[in-house]
């Protein structure tokens, strides 16, 4: 699908792409919205996954044992990582990585709103595991199936990593809700602290969300925010009574009729809060990432340095 053609032409052959449900791929021309939203959207994925570091490496040196502290670096470690495959991606659609850092710190563009909540035990750990993974887990796998292929196919291994995550999420809190009634509360209370910022991670009601309507039609998601969220609640409810924790939502019950669990109404206005730069972790997160990028500038210097000079060898050869 070559950029060759008369533009409506080329419109049209983009979709048929994605009413075929085909992949749309790097060098294919693809309307300008659409190019905008994907940036926008992976982007706001990738800083995530690297802004997500924060919260639970900052237990790294407290971990209770060796083998958390090895299965906690391995965890920040597979982030990290996930955030490079996202900037790779948005780089196939005319990103710039650099670009898209400075308007990070510069507080033009967004991540997930769930890593502006402070950790305050180790608990909270196992709970991000379980809840805020596990969360991702169900927005995350039907991206999949993404219109955009490599963003899809960045997505087959993030998902992987991301379920081995939520399993050690929960095989943590399990092993603490068989320990002593400190160790239960724990857990207890960064469940209460949790749940709700989980739920909201899906996004704002389909209702008030400017941008799923296009995002469907075009097959970039595949289902709506309010649908992950319900399914998220339904996966959960089971989870939390083999856990032997109480979500903190006294609306919570199953409704025969509808075939899925009924909850309670998700404070809103405190996501606007948090997504506005109001959150308790806000600036203390960007701050971190702002430094962690200053402190690197050598780095990205010395590697550009060394490429010039290697590309100047070769071309004297």
């Amino acid at each position: 699908m070559t950029a060759t053609a008369e533009p409506a032409e080329l419109e049209r052959r983009f979709e048929e792409v994605i009413a075929r449900e085909e992949r749309v791929e790097p060098r294919d021309w693809v309307p300008d919205d659409y190019r905008a939203t994907m940036i926008r959207m992976i982007a706001q994925h990738a800083h995530s996954e690297i802004i997500g570091m924060q919260p639970e490496g900052n237990w790294i040196t407290r971990a209770p044992s060796l083998r958390r502290k090895a299965i906690l670096l391995a965890k920040v470690q597979d982030e990290a990582g996930h955030g490079l495959y996202l900037y790779s991606a948005a780089e196939t659609l005319g990103a710039d990585r650099d670009e898209l850092t400075r308007k990070l710190i510069e507080g033009r563009q967004k991540y997930s709103s769930i890593f502006n909540y402070p950790t305050l035990s180790f608990a909270d750990v196992g709970v991000i595991g379980w809840l805020v993974d596990g969360a991702a887990i169900c927005n995350q796998v039907p991206l999949c199936r993404s219109s955009y292929g490599p963003y899809a196919r960045a997505m087959i291994r993030i998902c992987k990593e991301e379920s081995f995550h939520q399993r050690q999420g929960y095989e943590l809190l399990m092993t603490m809700m068989r320990g002593s009634d400190s160790q239960r509360r724990m857990v207890q209370d960064a469940t209460d602290r949790w749940w709700w910022p989980s739920l909201m991670m899906f996004g704002p009601p389909d209702a008030d969300s400017p941008h799923t309507e296009r995002s469907m039609a075009w097959k970039i998601k595949r289902h709506t925010n309010d649908e992950l969220r319900q399914r998220f609640v339904d996966m959960t409810v089971p989870q939390a009574d083999a856990l032997g924790v109480t979500l903190p939502d006294p609306d919570l019950r199953w409704n025969a009729e509808r075939e899925h669990y009924d909850f309670g109404a998700i404070d809103w206005a405190e996501f606007k809060r948090v997504v506005a730069g109001n959150g308790p972790c806000n600036a203390e997160r960007v701050a971190h990432r702002r430094a962690a990028h200053d402190d690197g500038a050598w780095v990205r210097e010395a590697a550009a340095a060394h490429a010039a000079r290697r590309a100047e060898r070769d071309g004297a050869a």
